[in-house]
């Protein structure tokens, strides 16, 4: 069984930076893509970044600049710094595991749980 757990969300002032952290456990033998999206109330969920296992790096164009994505393979782990948030950019923060090999055989895609990040004064 193969799970995400999310870290490192809160409350943020506006233009200040927070790190999220996603760690990966289960009998895992490789994970090709990792990544965060969110999803603000009332809206749909959206990619904010991923990467491949290979360091290849998708952000979304509202981001560019200010986030930066980065994953740890050995330890099946992947981080997003935020800085310069901006309160719209408060929402429940997802990573996601795409094409995950296990001794249990292969997922297509895992989601975790999410962790909220709150940008207000």
């Amino acid at each position: 069984q193969v799970q995400l757990v999310e870290s490192g969300g809160g409350l943020v002032q506006p233009g200040g930076s927070l790190r999220l952290s996603c760690a990966a456990s289960g009998s895992i033998f490789s994970i090709y893509s990792m990544g965060w999206y969110r999803q603000a109330p009332g809206k749909q969920r959206d990619l904010v970044a991923s990467i491949t296992d290979g360091g290849s790096r998708n952000y979304s164009d509202s981001v560019k600049g200010r986030f930066t994505i980065s994953r740890d393979n050995a330890k099946n782990t992947v981080y997003l710094q935020m800085s310069s948030l901006k309160r719209e950019e408060t929402a429940v923060y997802y990573c996601s595991a795409d094409e995950v090999r296990t001794a249990a055989g292969y997922r297509a895609a895992v989601w975790g749980q999410g962790t909220i990040v709150t940008v207000s004064s």
